[in-house]
């Protein structure tokens, strides 16, 4: 007797859908890294009919060149210096001349003070910079608002700003409001 039996081969018609099966339960499963940037919230829009000037001892300008070098009102400066320069210019301690406007407002749990509140802090970067120079530079201007913030927030209730209520964390940050305006790259 001659063996020429064929083995019968599996029934493989379930393949596809125990892979599909599979595919989709490691589709839900797993979760994807999602990136991160900055949380900024942007300016509200402005009325295209109203021309908004601003003074130019309101306004400081800092640029980061093509070559990653840091530039303030036009002077070179380092990054660790930028922190003290903004401070000063956000809150103006000596009603200084040179530096923004202060005007009486009203705010929660302050009563009437004086503010710099059409201050604008400029940052310019040129096309050619470094992306994470320029994160560098946001960083320090984010920081030195960040200081005063937690300054007036010690001197005023005697916590940092992070332990403070939303209340008063509201009315410091209305005392020392974010305005860091980013213009376009350009070539300088």
């Amino acid at each position: 007797m001659s063996n020429n039996r064929k083995v019968p081969q599996p029934n493989t018609s379930s393949t596809a859908d125990i892979a599909f099966l599979l595919l989709i339960f490691f589709l839900i499963t797993t979760t994807m890294a999602t990136d991160t940037g900055l949380s900024l919230r942007l300016p509200p829009p402005v009325d295209s009919d109203v021309e908004q000037k601003v003074e130019e001892r309101n306004t400081l300008v800092v640029l980061v060149s093509q070559d990653n070098k840091l530039m303030c009102e036009k002077k070179e400066i380092e990054l660790w210096e930028l922190k003290d320069i903004a401070k000063e210019f956000i809150e103006n301690p000596n009603n200084d001349i040179n530096l923004p406007k202060k005007v009486l407002v009203n705010i929660d749990f302050f009563g009437e003070v004086e503010v710099t509140k059409p201050h604008v802090i400029s940052l310019q970067n040129d096309r050619g910079t470094n992306y994470s120079k320029f994160i560098e530079v946001q960083n320090e201007l984010i920081a030195a608002y960040n200081e005063l913030r937690n300054e007036l927030s010690i001197k005023t209730f005697g916590k940092t700003n992070a332990e403070l209520d939303e209340d008063r964390q509201k009315a410091v940050i209305d005392y020392y409001p974010l305005k860091i305006s980013e213009a376009e790259p350009k070539e300088y």
